[in-house]
């Protein structure tokens, strides 16, 4: 199937069409999207703040298994209700420079998570709460990319 083929397949999904047939159907997932951004954004933004040093009363073993979580279930409903958005006007938004913008983003941002939670230096963060060079510099990116792609998301209007 080619991109243009898969596009209007996806536009074609029943819940696309639903969505375009209902205001109240749209209104409601575009809620879920903004309520599972602001989950991913309000975990990411305290973990990141802390894994650069502040609050350092808080212990990263409580706090960064719990965030994590926190984040990733934001991060999957954001997903899919963003699909869900996404398949309203899937030709519109595949040529679109901030959508674009914001998927690359997102991925680096994913990336980037996966990469910290499989180093070594992560499960020191979580024992014994020692924030290595590494830790802080991917919380510094982390931070970055999660701000850019919220930004990202709101130029999609405008363009």
């Amino acid at each position: 199937m080619s991109g243009p083929d898969l596009l209007a397949w996806i536009g074609a999904w029943p819940v696309a069409v639903a969505m375009r047939g209902s205001a109240t159907l749209y209104l409601f997932v575009n809620a879920a999207h903004i309520l599972s951004i602001g989950l991913l954004v309000g975990a990411i933004l305290p973990l990141d703040l802390r894994l650069l040093g502040f609050f350092g009363h808080v212990p990263v073993s409580v706090v960064g298994p719990l965030l994590s979580r926190m984040a990733a279930t934001g991060l999957l409903l954001a997903i899919v209700t963003g699909f869900c958005l996404f398949s309203v006007r899937p030709l519109a938004y595949a040529t679109n420079v901030a959508f674009l913008t914001k998927v690359a983003l997102l991925c680096f941002g994913v990336a980037n998570a996966l990469l910290l939670h499989l180093h070594p230096h992560w499960r020191a963060a979580i024992a014994d709460g020692l924030l290595s060079i590494r830790i802080r510099l991917a919380a510094f990116v982390s931070l970055a990319v999660w701000i850019g792609a919220v930004l990202a998301g709101r130029w999609i209007g405008f363009l």
